[in-house]
């Protein structure tokens, strides 16, 4: 089959769209898709200057889809002045499995002269993941322990680096998961939350604030259309799974969402078009009705995170684990 742009041969077919494609086109593609979704949530303001760069935190965990978003963004903006970007890494404590992807990390920040920052569990939390999942002390799957220490060493290395945003690479899949998740699970305020971390204006943080937004630049990138360019760029990323990885869900999810992908092209970006209307309005709900309790938020009396407890979920399940 030929592209349908030149008449080389197709490397991909997206039933979502019947295009057929090269791999220069295909590439291309996936790049312009990054770049828009970039242009159209706004994220580079239009008052950032060489003197008063914005700065791009990337979460770098060393798989295809943060690779890849890497990759793009320094073609991108490596060389515009107006934008900084710095990869940030979290070593879990997965033996093996975070030391691989790790490397992987290193060998492109390195490729691409790119500042590249790495902050673990052990000296950060005082956990390892691979303790964590064998004690097991609140009866949780391991994916969620983990992302609740990751969303938080994240997010307050970000503010430590001085990000003005934090980008990760959650892609198509990821998100259209995440949303029949949210509805199946009945949770309107986690709908309400989408709106405010992916599509609400980012001039709306407030001066002094240490809330860093977060941006998907790949989230109307499909997972195996990421997963092939990585593989036609050549870029090296850690293609394996979590040796803890458990979420059996999420996992069922997946499946739906792939069978029905199958069957219906062009179900993913229906799903998340629904989605983000949806979570537009309910952020309105929430802020009309005066229910939204964002701003109650206090600070955790151990570690000084938001939370609306005196100690956070983080501090908690960390205190958990150390008394199992």
């Amino acid at each position: 089959m030929e592209c349908d742009k030149c008449d080389r041969d197709a490397v991909m077919h997206a039933a979502y769209s019947g295009a057929h494609l090269c791999e220069t086109h295909f590439c291309a593609s996936v790049e312009k898709r990054v770049r828009r979704r970039v242009r159209e949530d706004s994220l580079l303001p239009a008052d950032a200057t060489p003197d008063d760069p914005d700065t791009w935190v990337i979460g770098l965990s060393g798989g295809k889809d943060s690779v890849v978003l890497t990759a793009i963004l320094d073609e991108t903006f490596g060389r515009d002045p107006r934008v900084e970007l710095v990869a940030l890494s979290i070593h879990e404590g997965i033996e093996g499995y975070r030391d691989e992807s790790l490397d992987a990390c290193v060998e492109l920040a390195a490729d691409l002269d790119l500042r590249h920052e790495v902050v673990t569990y052990e000296e950060e939390l005082g956990v390892r993941m691979d303790d964590v999942a064998e004690k097991d002390p609140v009866n949780m799957a391991p994916c969620a322990y983990c992302g609740v220490f990751r969303r938080d060493l994240l997010e307050s290395h970000a503010a430590e680096l001085g990000a003005d945003k934090l980008l990760t690479g959650h892609n198509l899949d990821d998100e259209a998961q995440t949303a029949l998740m949210n509805v199946f699970e009945g949770d309107v305020r986690q709908v309400a939350k989408h709106f405010d971390a992916s599509l609400g204006s980012f001039d709306e943080r407030e001066e002094g604030s240490d809330f860093v937004p977060r941006a998907k630049p790949l989230r109307d990138v499909p997972e195996k259309e990421v997963a092939l360019y990585a593989h036609l760029k050549e870029l090296p990323a850690h293609i394996t799974e979590c040796p803890h990885a458990s979420e059996a869900y999420r996992g069922e999810i997946q499946r739906l969402l792939l069978k029905l992908e199958e069957n219906h092209p062009g179900t993913r970006h229906s799903i998340m078009a629904g989605y983000e209307e949806l979570a537009e309005l309910a952020a309105i709900r929430y802020r009309s009705d005066g229910s939204d309790d964002a701003g109650e938020l206090g600070e955790c009396e151990r570690c000084g995170s938001k939370t609306a407890r005196d100690v956070c979920r983080k501090c908690r399940l960390i205190d958990a684990v150390e008394a199992a």
